[in-house]
């Protein structure tokens, strides 16, 4: 078996005709991780034990004829910002290295009442807050397509992951499309949900009222297999939306005649585009024109002040929302204190990477009395009138397309020059968490350094149906999907 190669909904099928069983299935995917993960750095933490256990569980049940949950064996990983019960959670931060959550967060209990073995947790930027270098706390994760390069984007170890065979599917928090950046940038698909379809509780959050739990997988039918399995009201969390969801793998029909698709003109032109990432967007508008979709460009004039005013909310959230780890309760705690004050100075100190310092450092000054009006309150301001921009294009279009990534940042960037570029780096992507809008990622080629490109859809609010329906047309057209990154060089590494 070469589960490199193995979709969701593939495995599901072996599983089903009993050519793999569940443990076989869990025992090759931790070999792998064995092989690999040494060098490409996907996860923290991995659970073999508790993996192999819930996979021999499963087995039983599917031996003795009792109906189980479709991703009853199919092996997941998660980003280490979800809490799980009795699996360390570290957030890829220093504060928070020992901490052993005693509770599940709601999408994990989920996956786990549906029979799914956990194999561990996923490498990500401290708290999710990306900027530097080197925001982890633990090792890079390297893009499987770029050994030379770590992934771009903060949810590096989700893509990183399902991009190379360890995991089926993994799950991670979208703060401004870290989640779909990732995707695009390892050839695989990233879907961020409506704010509120997807429960929010047991994410360790830095920006609240812009992060969204969403899902990362090698296509769209297993992309609609996952959401249907984490969907759905929770009353453990405010944000959650009291609604029914429908089942998402209804929508892959592949006719998408008739459907009015946007093109951002921000989206997919601008000095940042590399002329063969254009071309592979540009082709792709070709293949949805042949299948039906009318395709118009239009101007999206909020684009422009959408990253700026994104990176001003959020890190006035994240400086608020970080102000609770001192120490005291919970968290990393720095020795040999000689007061409360010295404690507090030192345990942040040395418990919080650079990046995070300085979003903390620039989020409290925003928040300030003499500031607040100046930044925050313009910046709520400049989102409202996003949100209702949203509502005037969907009056005219079903969806909005554009390139997910703008451009690739040299490795060689350094520390200012990268953080000059974050906004723009985002700017394709923030517009959807600033609206709480469905957004999804699929590749649709490769530039000039042979480096994936991601195809980029918002939709409205809870019509993840209509990403999922026009991503599969695509993806019945195109094999782009299909492609995996050659891992020879892990191989070569590890010797």
């Amino acid at each position: 078996m070469n589960d490199h190669d193995l979709t969701v909904h593939k495995m599901v099928k072996l599983i089903a005709d009993k050519k793999i069983n569940a443990v076989e299935l869990i025992q090759e995917t931790l070999k792998r991780i064995e092989r690999l993960d040494p060098i490409i750095n996907s996860y923290i933490t991995v659970s073999k034990t508790e993996a192999l256990k819930k996979a021999s569980k499963i087995q039983k049940k599917l031996d003795e004829d009792t109906k189980c949950h479709i991703l009853a064996g199919i092996p997941m990983a998660v980003e280490d910002s979800i809490c799980t019960r009795g699996v360390r959670t570290t957030a890829g931060s220093k504060m928070l290295e020992k901490f052993i959550p005693p509770y599940d967060a709601t999408v994990m209990k989920k996956l786990s009442l549906k029979g799914t073995p956990l194999l561990g947790k996923l490498n990500m930027d401290e708290f999710g807050v990306g900027g530097y270098d080197k925001d982890c706390h633990f090792k890079n994760t390297k893009n499987p397509w770029q050994s030379a390069e770590r992934s771009k984007s903060p949810c590096k170890g989700t893509a990183a992951s399902v991009a190379s065979g360890m995991a089926g599917f993994a799950l991670g928090a979208d703060m401004d499309g870290s989640l779909r950046q990732s995707a695009a940038d390892c050839g695989v698909v990233g879907l961020k949900p409506t704010y509120g379809l997807v429960s929010r509780f047991g994410l360790i959050s830095t920006a609240p009222s812009f992060e969204q739990i969403g899902v990362v997988t090698c296509d769209v039918t297993d992309c609609a297999l996952v959401l249907n399995a984490i969907s759905g009201y929770d009353t453990l969390d405010s944000t959650s939306a009291n609604m029914e969801h429908p089942d998402y793998t209804s929508f892959l029909q592949g006719d998408i005649k008739g459907l009015k698709i946007g093109i951002a003109r921000e989206y997919i032109e601008g000095e940042a585009i590399s002329h063969s990432a254009k071309k592979a967007i540009l082709n792709a508008i070709e293949t949805l024109t042949a299948l039906g979709a009318k395709c118009e460009e239009f101007s999206f004039s909020m684009a422009q002040y959408s990253a700026i005013a994104h990176y001003i909310i959020a890190t006035s959230e994240i400086g608020s929302s970080l102000a609770r780890y001192d120490g005291v309760k919970y968290g990393y705690r720095a020795l040999d204190c000689l007061d409360i004050s010295q404690l507090y100075f030192k345990t942040r100190m040395e418990g919080f990477g650079l990046g995070v310092k300085e979003r903390i450092i620039l989020g409290t000054y925003i928040l300030s009395e003499k500031h607040h009006d100046v930044y925050y309150k313009k910046s709520l301001k400049v989102r409202t009138l996003i949100q209702k921009k949203f509502d005037d294009i969907f009056k005219k279009y079903d969806l909005i397309l554009g390139l997910t990534v703008p451009n690739i940042l040299s490795k060689k960037d350094g520390m200012k020059s990268r953080f000059s570029k974050i906004p723009y780096q985002n700017m394709h992507t923030v517009s959807a968490n600033l609206a709480g809008l469905p957004a999804i990622s699929l590749p649709c080629g490769f530039d000039n350094n042979k480096s994936p490109v991601g195809l980029h859809f918002i939709g409205r609010h809870f019509d993840e149906g209509t990403l999922l329906r026009t991503g599969f047309a695509f993806e019945q057209n195109t094999d782009f999907h299909k492609k995996r990154p050659k891992l020879e060089w892990v191989d070569k590494n590890a010797l």
